[in-house]
């Protein structure tokens, strides 16, 4: 505590750095404790040395989990591939770093759920994390058209809508681009640069409102998928509700 408020809250040290130093600064007094009540208790190492080394071997086969994921978690504190505060994907679940402990890190994930990862996951695994170096991430955003629209000005609709939206950066250049020929429409991409992610969700939002709105007012339709149903060897019976008086005639 007295080393959070007398020197680290004074200097212009980030949050990281700050969580770091008093973590290593509570394992080091601890360390530092355990010899003194040892030397008070009056035990002879020389003596206890067959002792200290049975349990360590022990230890090393029962324990090498949790070894592991406490090395992991000084390798993490040190090499900082991860940050208190850093946006994480982590098998498949994303959200915030908020606290690197000794044998897990917990992340808060969007949904407020804590999520525990074992310190050993970010050392072995792979891992996305949004916030290392660069805050800026990119949003795809696809769309169909139906066949038969015009395709330039559908092009120039799309570029309109990202040219007016705030939350969009100017660069990296935004792109919407042409990329084929479905089944059902003419597909789309609109690919866009926004300064965090926290952006993006809203973003899309955005750009799927305003997409609809003015790809309705330019009269080009956004198709859904349509099937052709041609019927054979059907029985009469099963056909006898769609007959018309003039098919019963005849």
């Amino acid at each position: 505590g007295l080393l959070e408020v007398l020197v680290l809250q004074r200097q212009s040290v980030d949050a990281g750095t700050r969580y770091a130093a008093t973590l290593l600064s509570r394992y080091a007094i601890f360390l530092v404790g355990l010899v003194v009540v040892v030397n008070q208790l009056g035990i002879d190492w020389s003596k206890a040395q067959w002792l200290v080394a049975a349990l360590s071997v022990g230890l090393g086969f029962g324990l090498q989990e949790i070894v592991a994921n406490f090395v992991a978690g000084i390798i993490i504190l040190f090499e900082r591939p991860i940050r208190i505060g850093d946006t994480v994907t982590v098998g498949g679940v994303s959200g915030t770093v908020s606290r690197i402990r000794i044998r897990a890190t917990t992340i808060l994930d969007w949904d407020r759920k804590e999520l525990i990862v074992p310190n050993k996951s970010f050392v072995t695994d792979s891992i996305i994390n949004w916030t290392l170096s660069d805050l800026v991430t990119r949003t795809i955003i696809p769309v169909g058209i139906a066949y038969g629209s015009d395709t330039q000005k559908a092009l120039s609709v799309m570029e309109t809508v990202i040219h007016d939206n705030a939350l969009i950066l100017k660069e990296p250049v935004p792109a919407v681009l042409f990329l084929g020929f479905g089944d059902s429409s003419l597909n789309f991409e609109l690919r866009v640069f926004v300064k965090t992610l926290a952006d993006s969700i809203l973003v899309r939002h955005q750009l799927h409102m305003e997409l609809e709105r003015r790809l309705r007012e330019a009269g080009i339709e956004i198709p859904f998928p349509q099937r052709d149903v041609h019927l054979r060897s059907v029985s009469p019976e099963a056909l006898h509700g769609f007959r018309t008086p003039a098919d019963e005639r005849h």
